[in-house]
């Protein structure tokens, strides 16, 4: 992960290693994210000689060098999907379409996404994307684990069915909330525990936070009925759901990187039967519109 400073934008990046892009992906090419992010002045911007609506502004022209850079020291030829976050109110909507259709077309990135955008803002994208001849964003990149649905099972499910943006997610273990080790409050070396994560540690230990962790006691004695922990649970509940393509996952070591891997092995265990008593568990599974009038 690396952080440099485009402009007014914030990418997140997975790519691969040099290579064609045709054909399979050789073993020794590797998907690679990175974060670029800034709220410094933007590189000078060439103009062409003739004003035309498609000549990037300084905010494009900051997301193309950033992105170049990035590449250049991580040694990349492209990548995969270059994510927009948190879109900047002082930058038109246009503007950030054709940054993103830009680096697409310049073969800098395959596709672009979402990160926190709104459900609004989605749809303003890829209206401006119909408008302008641009690339719509393919997907969403939201927060979802078993205490925050709201968005990845509601929300986003309708994007798709009109525009098909899919959902790519992060934070499944809800910064470790859900991995069951504050359950005796907050240990130390523990992120809660950390300089910084006094927001984290004051949700812990709140009202709310003590009905989490008594809700985590009743799901890990499902983990153990199923011969797995509470966070690969936890995982292949979020990866259980159809429209979620993929969940991004942390690890502080090698061994709890593959322990969460695990999540795999065990989601072809969570029959409806286990999803109805974790969501009995959890008691706050959302319901759209269409699910109140079946």
């Amino acid at each position: 992960m690396e952080t440099v400073q485009p402009g007014h934008h914030h990418q997140d990046l997975l790519g691969r290693k040099g290579g064609d892009r045709a054909g399979p992906l050789p073993e020794a090419h590797h998907r690679r994210s990175i974060t670029a992010r800034g709220r410094g002045a933007s590189p000078p911007c060439p103009q062409p000689r003739t004003p035309s609506r498609s000549a990037l502004t300084p905010a494009g022209c900051g997301v193309t060098a950033g992105l170049k850079a990035s590449l250049e020291r991580l040694q990349l030829e492209y990548v995969d999907v270059v994510f927009a976050n948190r879109p900047d109110p002082n930058t038109p909507m246009e503007e950030t379409v054709r940054a993103m259709t830009h680096v697409i077309t310049q073969g800098m990135a395959m596709y672009w996404g979402t990160s926190r955008w709104s459900s609004m803002e989605i749809m303003e994208a890829y209206s401006v994307a119909r408008q302008f001849n641009l690339i719509p964003p393919i997907c969403e990149q939201a927060e979802y684990h078993m205490f925050q649905r709201e968005k990845v099972e509601v929300q986003l499910p309708e994007l798709f069915h009109k525009i098909g943006v899919g959902a790519m997610t992060w934070s499944p273990l809800a910064c470790g909330i859900v991995s069951g080790k504050y359950d005796s409050g907050i240990p130390p070396y523990s992120r809660a525990s950390l300089k910084g994560y006094q927001w984290l540690k004051d949700k812990i230990l709140s009202e709310e936070g003590r009905r989490q962790q008594a809700k985590l006691k009743e799901l890990q004695a499902i983990a153990e009925r199923l011969g797995c922990t509470l966070p690969q649970l936890a995982i292949a509940w979020c990866l259980r759901n159809e429209g979620v393509s993929s969940v991004l996952l942390g690890a502080s070591s090698a061994e709890q990187l593959m322990e969460n891997i695990g999540a795999i092995q065990v989601l072809p265990k969570l029959s409806s039967s286990i999803v109805h008593e974790i969501d009995s568990i959890l008691g706050n599974k959302p319901y759209s519109k269409k699910d109140y009038r079946s």
